[in-house]
């Protein structure tokens, strides 16, 4: 479970987050939609605790989330927009550093490198990879953990569409095992009837919440491909 109360964010005089409320549930793949701008991944940064709210409260499955807390995110997995990864480094030794950050055993770094199909590519440097590679090493990292909570910022970038069909799956199997899946995302028309819950966040704040089985009828300009925008 993610709930989030009455959370603000400004960038100097620019508010982005104006008292945002919502609750993502276990069980449940909840979509986080908006224009550029709007404050999906900054709503995300925050919940990994990247950056601080100025105001408001959240609690990660059950544990409030605040500086004073620093094992309350520990049930979360986040997957970033754009991960980066050292470019001299390679798969395995990016897989084996995280599986150590989070307390992840061999048999995990086995079953990630298999899940996202990276065993042909363990001993290349992550500064050759391709971009859809290195986005399915990131997904590898955000898989080493069995975390009951799962956050992932535009998860589909870089995937072709077969791979962004298999993340779907992944995450809607970890769903139906009861964790509960946020995915800020501008693609709605590949994410239709895939997910439970759509949340529009507009001007700092969730003002609606769509069928998420009706998506391109409520976004007319809702497309696949991931470098147009969606929500105008």
């Amino acid at each position: 479970m993610i709930t989030v109360e009455g959370v603000s964010k400004a960038y100097g005089t620019r508010s982005v987050l104006a008292d945002l409320s919502f609750e993502a549930r276990p069980g449940e793949v909840t979509l986080l939609v908006g224009a550029n701008g709007s404050g999906k991944s900054t709503t995300n940064r925050i919940l990994a605790g990247l950056i601080a709210a100025d105001a408001g409260r959240f609690t990660i499955d059950g544990q409030v989330a605040d500086p004073t807390r620093p094992h309350a995110r520990r049930g979360l997995s986040f997957l970033p927009q754009s991960p980066r990864f050292h470019p001299s480094l390679t798969v395995t030794q990016i897989l084996d550093f995280y599986a150590q950050l989070r307390g992840a055993d061999a048999v995990a770094v086995a079953r990630v490198t298999k899940q996202w199909a990276l065993t042909e590519h363990l001993a290349a440097p992550t500064g050759v990879l391709s971009g859809g590679l290195r986005q399915r090493l990131a997904l590898a990292v955000f898989s080493l953990p069995d975390a009951p909570v799962l956050a992932l910022d535009e998860p589909g970038l870089s995937l072709d569409p077969d791979w962004r069909r298999f993340l779907q799956d992944e995450l809607r199997s970890a769903a139906g095992d009861g964790r509960t899946v946020l995915v800020a995302t501008h693609l709605l028309g590949e994410w239709e009837g895939r997910a439970d819950r759509c949340l529009v966040l507009e001007h700092g704040r969730i003002l609606r919440e769509l069928a998420p089985d009706r998506l391109r009828q409520a976004f007319p300009f809702a497309v696949t491909h991931p470098q147009q925008a969606v929500a105008r």
